[in-house]
């Protein structure tokens, strides 16, 4: 079975995040839409399945990063998320929280052996 098939998000604390959004499109051309910025891809073995990559940046007071203590968090694709937990669960892996449905598809937290929150994703079809 596939587990991380790409990187669905890159998200990261800072002291001002809208200043941070601006320096980005000034300087890199990355445009905001709201919530940081969507990059659109599609996959090299069949292009006509799309996906996307974002990239935001979070108020350093964020908790939404917890319990991890680190600036960053980072959001993988996967496939099958339901049998994906379950099997993390089996191998002793802490899931953080409970399978989120949502308009975007499926989410859950889980950390890594160093206390890294990771988000997990699997997008609606």
């Amino acid at each position: 079975m596939k587990k991380v098939t790409g990187i669905g998000g890159i998200f990261f604390k800072c002291k001002d995040p809208k200043k941070m959004k601006e320096w980005y499109n000034t300087h890199l051309g990355i445009i905001d839409n709201g919530y940081g910025a969507t990059f659109e891809w599609c996959e090299a073995d069949d292009p006509s399945k799309k996906g996307s990559t974002t990239w935001s940046p979070f108020s350093e007071t964020t908790k939404y990063f917890e319990p991890s203590t680190k600036d960053y968090m980072i959001n993988y694709i996967v496939e099958n998320l339901d049998s994906l937990v379950e099997g993390l669960k089996k191998e002793g892996v802490t899931i953080v929280d409970n399978i989120e449905d949502s308009d975007y598809g499926k989410f859950v937290h889980i950390t890594d052996l160093e206390g890294n929150k990771i988000q997990l994703w699997e997008p609606k079809v």
